[in-house]
């Protein structure tokens, strides 16, 4: 027994050693100081409108409630890893409610935004866009259930510092026209 624990300390330790050197090398030519954040293009900051506590609604048919009724959720959105990825925790308000999140962030390389969605209904949705003309516009091709290609997206817009709305469209015709499926309007917590 104390032959395997001795054997079980070598090994942490020889793990933790290489763990160590390992996380050194990755930061590369900043001599290991944890003080200086990496670098992050101005268009990295263009989601942050985003940032912060939203109560939601919605018209409630649009996600299965009877018509005249209102959704409701609540959206957490809060900046991660050294405020390079913004990271999102909804909550539809609803008994057995979608509860999802979402990582976004600005790729410098492609010059773009990449968005990756999952959820308590076992979804995952991956989305690249751009924020243009006041919008933040993300989208993503999919197949629906009967094969057929279709186009997917979602919009920001009315942006102020205490309220947004955002569309939730989807396109048959490659793009050409987009019908809102579930639209919310954003306020933010006092």
């Amino acid at each position: 027994m104390q032959t395997s624990l001795k054997r079980m300390e070598i090994l942490g330790g020889s793990l933790l050693t290489l763990f160590c050197a390992a996380s050194l090398w990755a930061q590369g030519s900043n001599g290991g100081s944890s003080s200086s954040a990496p670098r992050v293009a101005p268009e990295a900051r263009q989601f942050d409108f985003w940032l912060g506590e939203w109560d939601l609604m919605w018209p409630g048919e649009q996600s299965g409630l009877p018509a005249g009724q209102t959704g409701r959720g609540t959206n957490t959105i809060t900046a991660i890893l050294d405020s390079a990825v913004i990271q999102e925790s909804f909550i539809d308000g609803a008994p057995n409610s979608l509860r999802g999140m979402s990582f976004s962030v600005y790729n410098q390389r492609l010059g773009t935004w990449q968005q990756t969605w999952v959820d308590n209904q076992s979804g995952y949705l991956d989305f690249t866009g751009e924020f243009k003309d006041s919008k933040m516009i993300l989208s993503r091709k999919a197949t629906t259930k009967d094969g057929k290609e279709i186009m997917q997206r979602m919009v920001w817009h009315n942006i102020t510092h205490d309220q947004l709305d955002w569309n939730w469209e989807a396109s048959q015709d490659g793009g050409k026209t987009w019908k809102v499926n579930w639209q919310i309007h954003y306020a933010r917590k006092k």
